[in-house]
This record gives C-alpha cells, structure tokens and sequence, in this order.
C-alpha cells in the first residue's frame, strides 16, 4: 500500500491539531470529559503490523474525567490516505491495538493486574470515494454466528472521520485552523474553491491567540500540500501563509489559468484529430505553444474551417 506524505503526521505531532480534531469532528460526549491540557504524545516505532505498508500513525493519551473518576484515555490515529477503501481495516486496527496493548505490557507501563488503559481508535481518511469498509471487526464473521457463539467473537470499533463527507458549509461551523486545512483538501480539485479556503484559513489564523505558531505550522502543512499537487508555485518563497497571501494567490491564479489553458489544448487537439485525422508536427508544435487566447481563436475557426490551415491561418 503506498501512501504520500501528506504532513498531517507532523500537523497531529503538534497537541491543538489533536485537541481541534477530537472537539470538532469526535462526539461531542467524548470531547467534553476530556482534558486536553493533559495531552501527551506517545506515538513511536513500537507498532510492528502484520501488514506490509508504510504507516501513518499517531498515539496520544488524556485525562477524562467521568464520574468522579479520572483516567487516561490513549487516542490511536490511523491516517489512512489511500485511492481505495481497505475492507481489512478492522483486522487492521485490531492488531494495532493488541500491538500497543502488548507495548505497554513489556514496557512495565502497566500490568495485567492493574489492567488495560482503553483506547479510541480514530481513522482518519480523506480519499475521494466514500468510505464502505466495516467499522467494528465483529461486522466482519459473517454469516452472524448463532447466539451462543457471540460472546467469543471479537470486538473492537474505531470511529471514522471521513474528511471529504464534511461540506463547507459545516465545516465553516468548525472555526478551527484544522477545519480550514480540511477545507483546502477538498477544494483541490477547484482553483477557486481552493483560493476560497486559502482566505477562509488566513481569516482563522489571524483571529487565533497563538497566531505566529499556528501560521508557522499550516505552511509547512500548505508547501507539503502543494507540492503534492505537482503545482508551479515558487515554494521557496512562501514563508507564511498570512503574510505571502497576496503572492499565493497570485500563483495560485496563474497555476488555475495554465490548467485551463491544458484543458482548452486538449479539447481542440481532440476536435481536430477527429476532424482532420492524425495531426502533422507542426500543428502539434503550434498547440503546444499557443496562449490561451489563441485557443478560443483556433476553437472558433474550427467550426468553419475546411483544412488545418483554415484554422491556423489566423
């Protein structure tokens, strides 16, 4: 399974992503026994997983309080960034957790007496199809074991955050840098919706009480994203999000004219093939190097054009 490095590893190694991640898109009776002033991370290399990926995860624990009683809690974030959804990852996280359960066994940081801290686990998934893998392995012994059986069948849940289900109208409701990093995947696809959320998350850094911090993260989270994208951006000289967001936007205006320039070329390169069969070199090499508004010139005359040359004459 290949995965990209999408940065959010490094985003949720900083305690507010993972507090606005759990308050904003958790269940809202999880989120309110927690301290989230007792965050601490514990994420490692202590996990050896059965299956054979490169994996993105995260371990946190914090205090709840509940009924009087104060106990850790261990938060196990599973950043699943893949093109396809794995039927597997309820086998997957179940072996996650018995690792880590064992972990701490060995480690002495708890013991069979004392008993087992519980654990959340989250799967954070942002593809673009909807997820349909199972959520609790127990859904996977198919067909249901008579009743008599159940009770030995395994049991483990996780609570799925599919980032890409979320519009923008609620995740607007959510005034949180991290809402706004959300906003920015699933504008991707758009150049203007994604110019859209790159001012909606400006306007919430420069609202933010830890402004300075929150901009310094976000941009090395946005050159990561961009450059994923396989964008032209002069990266190097984007230091701050806030302060280089006239520059952004402008390389972002410029990157949304040549992909619609690509997307004119192709469309014409296709209407005159089919028009004119195979195209000689020389058209080809005008196409290539054709500024858009001589692509509206080239689709007009194409309608009326009985040679190559009718089009290009121009």
């Amino acid at each position: 399974m290949a995965h990209h490095d999408t940065g959010y590893k490094e985003l949720f190694s900083h305690p507010e992503f993972v507090q606005q991640l759990i308050e904003g898109f958790a269940p809202a009776e999880i989120a309110r026994l927690m301290d989230f002033t007792t965050l601490k991370n514990h994420s490692g290399n202590y996990i050896t997983p059965l299956f054979e990926e490169k994996l993105e995860d995260l371990v946190w624990s914090v205090e709840t309080h509940w009924q009087g009683v104060t106990r850790r809690v261990f938060l196990y974030i599973l950043l699943e960034f893949q093109s396809s959804v794995d039927q597997r990852m309820p086998i997957r996280l179940l072996h996650y957790v018995a690792c880590f359960y064992d972990h701490l066994l060995k480690t002495r940081q708890t013991t069979p007496a004392k008993g087992l801290p519980p654990v959340l686990p989250i799967v954070l998934y942002n593809g673009a199809r909807r997820w349909t893998a199972r959520q609790d392995v127990y859904q996977l012994v198919q067909p249901e074991p008579p009743e008599f059986l159940r009770v030995y069948q395994p049991h483990l849940r996780y609570y799925l955050i599919d980032e890409a289900r979320y519009t923008d109208e609620e995740l607007a409701e959510r005034h949180t840098p991290l809402s706004g990093v959300f906003g920015i995947e699933n504008a991707t696809g758009d150049r203007q919706a994604l110019q859209r959320a790159v001012d909606r998350i400006v306007a919430i850094i420069q609202a933010d009480p830890n402004k300075q911090r929150i901009d310094e993260i976000v941009t090395r989270w946005l050159k990561r994203h961009l450059q994923r994208l396989g964008d032209e951006i002069n990266l190097e000289r984007l230091n701050s999000v806030v302060e280089d967001k006239e520059m952004l936007a402008e390389n972002l205006e410029n990157w949304a004219k040549k992909e619609q320039a690509i997307g004119q070329r192709q469309v014409l390169t296709r209407q005159l093939g089919l028009k004119f069969g195979e195209l000689p070199e020389w058209a080809q090499q005008l196409l290539d190097e054709a500024t858009p508004e001589q692509l509206e010139e080239w689709s007009a005359a194409i309608l009326t054009a009985s040679t190559l040359d009718d089009v290009f004459k121009q």
